[in-house]
């Protein structure tokens, strides 16, 4: 079930990028804007492309919260955990870091 929320929040995450990529630039900085040549009239485009938007970023918050959920239900960390590298069962240990010892502040390099 996880993955396939996954791959359904995958795909709406890029669903929502190439719409708001879509949407006509407001700013008009460097005079990039876009034109008015297009099968629809601005307005209809515009007010269709934003519900779009809308309606994808209420499913984006939805597929989110239950990834959270079924996260938390699974007792894991992470949803990509079990994604990467077959989860943390096939993960090696570390070792553990070297101790280094205590040396005196008059052994210590000077910084003059």
């Amino acid at each position: 079930m996880t993955t396939i929320l996954l791959v359904i929040h995958l795909m709406v995450a890029i669903a929502m990028i190439v719409l708001v990529l879509l949407q006509r630039s407001e700013g008009g900085a460097l005079g990039i804007g876009g034109g008015n040549d297009g099968m629809m009239s601005a307005r209809g485009l515009g007010s269709a492309l934003t519900r779009a938007t809308a309606i994808l970023a209420g499913v984006f918050f939805l597929t989110s919260i239950g990834l959270t959920v079924l996260g938390t239900m699974e007792n894991r960390s992470s949803v990509l955990d079990g994604v990467i590298d077959g989860g943390p069962a096939n993960s090696t240990p570390q070792a553990p870091a070297p101790i280094l010892p205590n040396l005196p502040s008059s052994d210590l390099p000077s910084a003059e």
